[in-house]
């Protein structure tokens, strides 16, 4: 089954040279020079996977990618752009990201980074975990619904937050290498990849504040250590 990747990006010497690599290895591709009619080209395509270039004429990317998540939370996006700050970075989680490519980027980089989301995608629809809730201090949490529950209130977290978040559990009150996340979870631990780890963990803390004896403790330069008390 090929992986259908809807591809906007206005630059279009890139975008021929990142379609053709992409059809090249079997995906379909939909490319588009913006987000204009995107509403009705998404509902036509049904991509498994969405690559939004950031800076866009019309609409940017960070308000496509809101728009693409109103018709379907669950497609895995990846932004593709220059603007490495972390509040870009964060703008483009609150957007609905699942993952940030810093340009110049490498083709083999976000082949992978494409098929890794549509993995981990596919096993969220498919496979049943053995655990239906897991408990987290004052906290539920759904792996296959991707859900954190606290009371009556609900948080949908990404697909990368659940892998990392799951890393942890597993290894709940134990730390955690911050080169081991790294590696597993994106293939490389360079600089850029480094700061999305910091920003998602960041978010996670931020999803457990109502209970004050969980805790995710950074250890410079080592690791993550996740306390449940």
């Amino acid at each position: 089954m090929q992986i259908k990747v809807l591809y906007i990006e206005d630059e279009l010497s890139l975008a021929k040279i990142v379609k053709e690599s992409l059809q090249g290895r079997s995906f379909d591709v939909l490319h588009l020079e913006n987000g204009a009619n995107v509403v009705n080209e998404y509902t036509g395509f049904q991509p498994d996977v969405c690559v939004l270039d950031v800076m866009l004429p019309i609409i940017d990317g960070f308000s496509i990618g809101k728009l693409i998540r109103n018709i379907d939370p669950n497609v895995p996006i990846i932004y593709l752009t220059a603007k490495n700050q972390t509040n870009d970075i964060l703008e483009g989680f609150k957007s609905g990201g699942n993952d940030y490519l810093k340009k110049p980027f490498s083709l083999e980089e976000l082949i992978v980074r494409i098929n890794n989301l549509y993995t981990i995608c596919q096993k969220q629809e498919i496979v049943k975990n053995d655990v239906d809730i897991i408990k987290i201090g004052q906290y539920h949490y759904y792996p296959t619904k991707l859900e954190l529950v606290h009371e009556n209130e609900i948080k949908r977290i990404s697909y990368r937050e659940a892998e990392i978040l799951m890393l942890l559990v597993e290894n709940k009150n134990q730390i955690v290498e911050r080169k081991l996340i790294l590696d597993k979870l994106w293939g490389d631990n360079n600089f850029f990849n480094s700061r999305n780890l910091d920003v998602y963990i960041t978010k996670l803390r931020s999803y457990f504040k109502k209970d004050h004896m969980i805790q995710i403790l950074t250890l410079k330069a080592i690791g993550y250590r996740l306390i449940d008390q």
